[in-house]
């Protein structure tokens, strides 16, 4: 049965390691402005957030002094802890040796509400310095304080809140154990086995002291003292990190402004190795405290220094390997000797850290910028979408997956993007229809030139330039790609102004006949000209439905021009035979229209009339001519006819000679 055990405990070990190092996404490391970014998902989970421009680290942090504080009184310690869906705060106090508890809710962004705690019936440390806490293996979580302004008041305490942080918490000072602890600093308890084990350093003496609990972190701790040949000097705060399956422990130096590292191989039990960490450029200022972050796989400590109101940020690509990289922020809003910073917590896109002030007891919430260039911000779905970023800069992706879950998993990544290479390109232009045009762009680093959409693309006339003749607005695009993997994908917009000129079809008119030109596929608007030619026998020129009566056979011809100066230009012929005779059947005498006026043949094609006659309703002729441009102007012997209906009789020859010979009837109108 044991061996069996052993047998699942290691299959566990080993799905956790699978687990931690499975890849949850690839993403490109670079692109370019602009550019399409896919993201491949590589996890199958029961929900997913993905950040496309969460906080990211590198960048400057950014302070927000939360004003004066009453229940503040000269804070020297701050910590923060989750504790279900909520966040808890506790601030140690200097001047009254008070503890303060905040209260934020489900975010470290809304303000917390304050409860004063106090000094616990006088059980707090003496000015305290630094807290750490914990939860052991019951439930229960167990703060932990130091204290003391001398070797004569130096003292640690032990803070108990039971279940909850939310409890009205009992503690318990052990005093000065064993009398080694000489302005101690930067504690910390870790479960090792079945057993807890803390450290604290001395600010006063530079040693490291062992704290033993054994199987019960509420017992009184047994005392060792390390000594101090460890690299410190004057330490203020320390923490521990496990990293590859080893222990380590950071500490920060007010004595020579330097980080301390202490080895301590696989076990916390053994006697570390320390080392002091060479960070060029000087980016401590008097440490004051120091706390750390595993974000995207990397690891950055966060230190605050009282002299220059800093922070100081420290990269660890390798812990044993480094190198370490330092920069300090000097504009981190309104730090006022800052004492204490809290561990680094990441909800999704926001990252969110508080450093007490001391001198002004002021809290400043600092919070690492989201950028703003992402085309899409967040998805929720396992394949997220395509996006692209419109700022160049380093840019963090974030994914969540089974958040609140005991599978839940994290992982960033970072993704640079560069500013488009130097290139010229055709700007967006507008063509006439049926006009060529030739696209060209010129990059000498780009590796190739791809262009698309196909629609009426010509062969490329060299590596750099297309024709192309589109019916249509078309978006052509051209894809180059670069040796750095940035991609750039761009285009020209190419508008195509549309004039068409529709004539109307071709026709047979009748001698004498009138005809309305143009079609129904004209291009019509009033930024429009329309002009027919030529110019006789028509109506209106400049309208696109004209009357025209030609007296012979004729083309017209049709052209549309816009204010672009596109055109387009259309023909209808129009042929005339003399087939019939064509009189009107009404007219009226009194009418202003020289068209309507009058009757009388409209034939332009008669050679000869041999008459035209009129008869009025009795027979008794009214009107005859043997001119076939004269025409009856309503009146008999001077005298307007009456209104009727008249009857009239005509003979002719056309020029074809074919002779006519017709009757028919026509109303006069008053």
């Amino acid at each position: 049965m044991r061996k069996c055990l052993v047998f699942v405990a290691l299959l566990l070990v080993s799905q956790l390691n699978y687990i931690k190092a499975q890849n949850l996404f690839n993403v490109p490391d670079t692109v370019c402005i602009r550019q399409p970014v896919t993201i491949t998902s590589n996890i199958d989970a029961s929900t997913y957030y993905w950040g496309f421009c969460s906080g990211y680290l590198l960048n400057a942090p950014v302070g927000t002094n939360m004003g004066l504080d009453t229940t503040l009184n000269n804070p020297n310690a701050i910590i923060i802890e989750k504790e279900g869906a909520n966040y808890y705060g506790f601030v140690a106090n200097e001047t009254d040796n008070s503890l303060v508890r905040l209260s934020f809710g489900t975010s470290l962004g809304n303000t917390p509400s304050r409860t004063i705690i106090g000094d616990l019936n006088n059980t707090m440390p003496e000015g305290p310095t630094k807290m750490f806490l914990t939860k052991d293996a019951n439930g229960d979580w167990f703060m932990f304080v130091t204290g003391g302004t001398d070797l004569s008041n130096s003292s640690l305490a032990r803070v108990d809140f039971g279940k909850s942080l939310a409890n009205t918490p009992n503690s318990v000072n052990f005093g000065n154990l064993g009398g080694v602890l000489s302005g101690p600093r930067g504690i910390f308890v870790q479960q090792v086995g079945n057993n807890y084990l803390g450290y604290l350093v001395n600010n006063f003496d530079n040693k490291l002291i062992r704290l033993t609990f054994g199987n019960n972190i509420s017992l009184t701790p047994v005392i060792t003292d390390m000594g101090s040949g460890f690299g410190l000097s004057g330490a203020t705060d320390m923490l521990p990190v496990f990293d590859n399956g080893r222990w380590y422990a950071f500490a920060v130096n007010a004595g020579n402004n330097a980080l301390s590292r202490l080895d301590f191989g696989f076990s916390l039990n053994n006697s570390p190795v320390g080392n002091t960490i060479a960070i060029g450029g000087n980016p401590m200022k008097s440490p004051s405290s120091l706390n750390f972050v595993r974000d995207c796989d990397n690891i950055h400590l966060f230190v605050t220094n009282e002299i220059g109101n800093s922070i100081t940020r420290i990269d660890v690509p390798s812990i044993q390997l480094g190198p370490y990289f330092g920069i300090e922020y000097v504009n981190v809003g309104a730090l006022n000797t800052p004492m204490s910073i809290t561990k680094l917590v990441r909800e999704r896109d926001n990252l969110y850290a508080y450093v007490v002030n001391n001198a002004d007891n002021t809290i400043t919430m600092v919070s690492f910028p989201q950028c703003t260039s992402a085309t899409i911000a967040s998805a929720t779905t396992n394949i997220p979408p395509v996006y692209s970023y419109s700022q160049p800069g380093r840019h963090n992706v974030y994914l969540a997956v089974d958040e609140g879950l005991p599978t839940m998993r994290v992982q960033c990544k970072q993704i640079d993007v560069l500013p488009i290479p130097p290139l010229t390109m055709s700007q967006d232009t507008i063509i006439c229809q049926g006009d060529t045009l030739t696209l060209s762009i010129r990059s000498q680093t780009g590796l190739s030139f791809n262009w698309r959409p196909d629609y009426n693309l010509g062969i490329k006339t060299d590596s750099f330039d297309v024709r192309v003749w589109p019916d249509f607005a078309t978006d052509y695009r051209v894809v180059v790609p670069y040796a750095n993997g940035c991609i750039v994908d761009t285009g020209v917009f190419v508008d195509v102004s549309k004039n068409k000129a529709d004539a109307g079809p071709d026709r047979i008119l009748g001698d004498g006949a009138k005809t309305i030109l143009g079609g129904p596929m004209t291009t019509e608007s009033t930024e429009h000209t329309y002009t027919w030619l030529p110019t006789q026998f028509i109506s209106d020129i400049s309208i696109t439905n004209p009357v025209v009566n030609p007296p012979y056979d004729y083309t017209y011809y049709l052209e549309v021009r816009n204010s672009f100066g596109c055109y387009d230009i259309d023909t209808v012929v129009v042929r005339v035979t003399c087939n019939d005779l064509n009189l009107p059947n009404a007219f009226a005498p009194e009418s202003s229209n020289p068209n309507s006026n009058r009757f009388g043949v409209m034939n332009r094609q008669i050679v000869k009339l041999n008459y035209l006659k009129v008869f009025d309703r009795w027979g008794k002729l009214v009107f005859e001519t043997t001119d076939v441009t004269r025409q009856w102007d309503g009146k008999v012997n001077g005298e307007p006819a009456p209104f009727g209906v008249y009857v009239w009789e005509a003979d002719g020859f056309c020029l074809e000679n074919k002779r006519f010979k017709r009757s028919g009837n026509v109303t006069l109108i008053r």
